[in-house]
């Protein structure tokens, strides 16, 4: 008998989980189970939609929906429609890839006043993830201040200063592009605890930021360190990277403020530590910071942005799922190297929190794949029969790859003139196109 195994999210980890164990030489049977409609998790609603490039990699995924022994059942909730414990009795093995769906907390005063949005939340509304069609920001300011200094805060940093033209051939909701291009948004904030050498950005979507038609970036090139320090330890290829990042910010550094009509500013070495305003923001009040044996210390000098919209990009976690032994300090699954329980696996986020790119879910993927395969050496559960009955028996409308694949023309379709499609941004409007067609 085939081994069955049932993958819980359908991002890159999980894909590429399923891609390894059906590309293996043992028989497996393979279901990925998603509550969404729509598969590709954080390609499809993490990636910022200007990032065109990086999406692609969503083709590769749908060459492993297409194999014969994969099966997608899209718009099935673990938790809800079947609980964890129900998914372990039918199948052999069990893999969990729900990512990292969770905002970080600043852990500051005032970080629950309206217009403080996560990027979790302010990324998947301009995506068009369900969750967040309904999250309607203010955009009616000034200065926003975006904490943190990775990728997702420079990706939110430049849409949010882009134009029309420049963000049309993107993927953005038409909500999104018409409440960005209505905005009364001249100045961005990008405010990091540590310094330039420390940031986590990468040098292309840094590089970025000084070819915007109509802003131009920021910086005190007094902060810019001539090279990186010989005492930090670190490889010879992030060296180099932090080299060119810096080199970039050279760059930036002579160009003026009046240049362009809007201007990102990169303001490192600044630690937030309030909120200020009533109910709602008013303003952020920093810290200025020095670096001290890798770590942010505070300097005793304030300083505050005034602003009415405060987003911070400063990592994501997980609050687990019922069943799966959990780290809820880290807001990551406990697992011995991804060995969670008998038949329980997880890969991705969920296992080693929120760090790298999508290639870097691949090698989990193919452990786990290694994982199974040495630990389970014949199935003996139903697997999919056993699923197709209770989803049945409950009337869950299953979503298979079929259906998404009608909702995926469906979306090129509606596209606007140059863009790669326009997203179906509620459940609702998912199942009724297919009801439809």
């Amino acid at each position: 008998m085939p081994i069955r195994v049932a993958i819980v999210g359908s991002g890159p980890s999980g894909f590429y989980t399923a891609e390894a164990l059906a590309k293996s030489d043992t028989d497996c049977q393979i279901d990925i189970i998603e509550r969404l409609p729509a598969p590709h998790g954080l390609i499809r609603y993490g990636v910022a939609p200007d990032h065109q490039t990086t999406k692609n990699v969503s083709r590769n995924f749908d060459k492993t929906a297409a194999r014969d022994q994969v099966r997608f059942y899209g718009n099935v909730d673990v938790g809800r429609d079947i609980s964890l414990d129900e998914l372990r009795a039918m199948y052999d093995a069990v893999v969990i890839a729900i990512g990292s769906p969770e905002d970080n907390k600043l852990g500051i005063p005032g970080e629950d006043k309206q217009g403080v949005i996560g990027s979790a939340a302010f990324v998947g509304w301009y995506n068009g993830h369900p969750d967040f069609v309904d999250l309607d920001p203010d955009l009616d300011t000034a200065n926003v201040c975006v904490i943190g200094n990775g990728n997702v805060a420079i990706d939110i940093a430049r849409l949010l200063v882009k134009t029309r033209a420049e963000l049309s051939p993107s993927d953005i909701t038409n909500d999104a592009l018409d409440a960005i291009e209505a905005s009364s948004i001249t100045d961005v904030y990008m405010l990091g605890r540590r310094g330039p050498v420390e940031a986590k950005f990468t040098n292309v979507e840094l590089r970025e930021m000084g070819k915007l038609e109509i802003c131009v970036p920021q910086i005190n090139g007094t902060l810019i360190p001539d090279a990186v320090p010989e005492e930090l330890e670190m490889s010879d290829r992030d060296r180099r990277l932090r080299e060119r990042n810096l080199a970039t910010l050279r760059k930036f550094a002579p160009r003026a403020a009046d240049e362009l009509p809007k201007r990102v500013h990169f303001h490192f070495f600044a630690a937030p530590r309030e909120i200020l305003g009533g109910d709602r923001v008013e303003a952020i009040r920093m810290e200025r910071t020095e670096v001290v044996d890798g770590r942010a210390v505070g300097t005793g000098e304030f300083f505050e942005i005034e602003t009415s919209l405060v987003l911070p990009a400063v990592g994501y976690r997980s609050s687990g799922l019922e069943g799966l032994p959990f780290n809820d300090d880290w807001g990551v699954a406990i697992s011995d190297d991804g060995r969670a329980g008998e038949g329980l696996y997880v890969v991705g986020w969920i296992k080693r929190g929120p760090t790298g790119v999508i290639g870097t879910n691949r090698p989990d993927g193919q452990e786990a794949a290694k994982q199974i395969i040495e630990d389970i050496p014949e199935g003996r559960k139903p697997g999919r029969a056993a699923l197709d009955e209770l989803l049945a028996s409950k009337g869950v409308r299953v979503v298979d790859y079929t259906d998404w694949l009608t909702l995926d023309a469906h979306e090129q379709a509606r596209a606007r003139e140059g863009a790669p499609r326009e997203k179906l941004i509620t459940v609702a409007a998912m199942l009724g196109v297919l009801d439809s067609a």
